[in-house]
C-alpha cells in the first residue's frame, strides 16, 4: 500500500489497537468455527489467545502502528517462521476466507478493503511452501 503525507496510517484507518484487536478476534472466530478453516485451525494450539496475540503484534508494526512483534521477537520473517507448517494453496485459500469474514465484519469501506484484501493475499500466497499439485 502507498502512503504519502496526506494519508493517514494504515493503522489509524483501521482503528489503532481497537480495530485491529477486532479484526483479529474475528479472523480467529471464524477459524474457529468455520468448517472450511478446520485444515488451518489444527496448526494452532487449542489456546488460540498466543496466536491472536501475536498476529496483533504483527499487524500493529506492518500497518504502521507500534512495532511489537518487532520488539518483542526480532524481525517477522513470516516465511521462516512457518515453514514447519505444510502450507499449500488450500491453505492459503482457508486462511484468506477467514480474513475476508474478518475484514467484513469490522465493516472496512472500498477502496481501502480491496487494497487491504490484495496485501493479504500477497503475504499469504508467500507463506505457501508446498507445490502445487500437477494439473489434470
Amino acid at each position: 500500500m502507498s502512503v504519502n503525507e496526506d494519508t493517514p496510517l494504515l493503522y489509524d484507518q483501521l482503528g489503532g489497537e481497537t480495530g485491529l484487536r477486532r479484526l483479529v478476534d474475528r479472523f480467529y472466530h471464524h477459524m474457529s468455527i468455520r468448517p472450511e478453516s478446520a485444515g488451518i485451525r489444527r496448526m494452532h494450539p487449542d489456546d488460540i489467545s498466543i496466536s491472536a496475540q501475536k498476529l496483533y503484534e504483527f499487524l500493529s508494526g506492518w500497518s504502521g502502528g507500534p512495532p511489537l512483534f518487532t520488539e518483542k521477537y526480532g524481525h517477522p520473517r513470516l516465511r521462516a517462521r512457518h515453514l514447519p507448517f505444510s502450507i499449500g494453496k488450500v491453505e492459503r485459500d482457508q486462511w484468506m476466507i477467514c480474513m475476508l469474514l474478518a475484514v467484513e465484519d469490522v465493516a472496512i469501506a472500498e477502496p481501502l478493503k480491496s487494497e487491504l484484501l490484495d496485501a493479504f493475499l500477497r503475504i499469504a500466497d508467500h507463506m505457501r511452501n508446498l507445490p502445487e499439485p500437477p494439473k489434470a
